[in-house]
């Protein structure tokens, strides 16, 4: 199980019965979940497993979808995107092409907290091929590991493109015309019935040397109060 066994969280929503689908399983049974590493044509990353009655089987697609503010009740237009292991990180970068020259960014880690928390760390203000760069050497960890997350944010448009925790490509903003074009043109299909592994029991992996990997980004990413 590699990787896989070092570290495993589970998630479910709130709303469902507490009853796991993984409860009562044998090791060999879970181990053997754990290695499917795909579902047709679509292949996941080892960050995470869906349930293992398959809940939600993952696919390739993205939905037009909405973010709606607890207080204010404002609501911003979404789109969420499953993408294959193989094109995951190259659409990730081809999704911050309209974000611009500079941008804002959010680190988001469960490493070392309970399962139902994370923490969100900032830095302002870099410049977008350095950004670039950095992620370029972190690809492995911002693909594979099951405890962390980035945002990337142009405040003054403002728009945002999240690669999540769950290997989800999320854009927020206004006009998202130029962020479906990009999906198109990856073909990634437009799929406004399509469920996403989060919308149903999972389980988030990652390891120790992920932990390391991920003090490393905080670093270069200049956040170093963590």
């Amino acid at each position: 199980m590699g990787r896989l066994k070092d570290a495993l969280r589970m998630f479910g929503k709130p709303e469902e019965p507490t009853k796991s689908s993984f409860e009562g399983l044998t090791e060999d049974e879970l181990e053997a979940h754990l290695r499917i590493n795909h579902y047709g044509n679509f292949r996941l990353t080892d960050a995470v497993r869906p349930s293992y009655d398959l809940q939600v089987v993952p696919e390739q697609g993205y939905r037009h979808d909405a973010y709606v503010d607890e207080e204010s009740r404002c609501r911003t237009p979404a789109l969420m995107a499953a993408v294959t292991r193989r094109e995951l990180f190259e659409v990730f970068m081809h999704l911050l092409d309209p974000l611009g020259k500079t941008a804002d960014v959010v680190l988001e880690t469960s490493h070392e907290w309970p399962s139902d928390g994370h923490q969100d760390l900032y830095r302002e203000h870099i410049d977008m091929p350095v950004l670039r760069s950095i992620l370029g050497e972190y690809e492995e960890l911002l693909t594979e590991d099951g405890c962390t997350g980035i945002a990337i944010i142009n405040p003054s448009i403002p728009e945002e493109v999240q690669f999540d925790e769950h290997k989800l490509l999320i854009v927020y903003g206004e006009e998202l015309a130029r962020y479906e074009k990009i999906l198109d043109a990856h073909r990634v299909p437009c799929r406004n019935r399509i469920k996403f592994i989060t919308e149903a029991e999972h389980i988030h992996s990652s390891s120790e040397s992920y932990l390391e990997q991920f003090r490393e980004l905080r670093a270069r990413l200049g956040m170093d109060d963590y």
